[in-house]
């Protein structure tokens, strides 16, 4: 890895696409916020991770990989959040704004099963808010994680974002 610039740092993530879960060192500038990078206009193509490991649901059992460096496609990532050691970013919401509240929701993420809570209208119904809803990325929040195929998988964020089109959204 290239030495930092002095507007970089380095954030620990966590990137799930449909066959594979990927933990690595993400190179981000100091401005942006991670936990949201997925959301905001400067999103590159490929998510570079250094010193990676990779879990591969394609077989059974799973195969482990630690490449020295990933690229993975943006496109084909269907969530993403701040992993420790990295220190979790602010909430992205002003938790006194009016008409809103956390519904409970369960997401089929992959192979991944999760439960969390989704910020909505407290004037609209889930289905309505997912078919007007026109965002590539959605933030869930206070989620716990589980992984048939990896019992001993049991992990807690208190945001991440998902894309809402390669997710099943269930109400819990």
């Amino acid at each position: 890895m290239k030495p930092l610039e002095s507007d970089e740092k380095i954030v620990t993530v966590m990137v799930y696409t449909h066959s594979m879960l990927a933990r690595g060192e993400l190179v981000a500038k100091e401005s942006v916020r991670t936990s949201i990078l997925l959301r905001t206009q400067g999103v590159p193509n490929y998510l570079h991770l250094h010193k990676p490991k990779i879990v591969l649901f394609g077989g059974s059992p799973p195969t482990n990989l630690t490449p020295a460096e990933v690229f993975i496609p943006t496109p084909s990532v269907i969530a993403f959040h701040i992993a420790a050691p990295t220190p979790p970013d602010e909430m992205d919401y002003d938790p006194t704004e009016a008409h809103r509240m956390m519904q409970p929701v369960d997401l089929i993420v992959g192979t991944f099963l999760l439960k969390g809570h989704l910020r909505l209208s407290s004037q609209a119904e889930l289905g309505a808010s997912l078919e007007v809803m026109r965002t590539s990325w959605l933030s869930i929040y206070d989620v716990n994680f589980a992984n048939p195929y990896l019992p001993q998988f049991r992990l807690h964020v208190p945001m991440l974002v998902i894309n809402p089109t390669q997710v099943s959204i269930g109400l819990a």
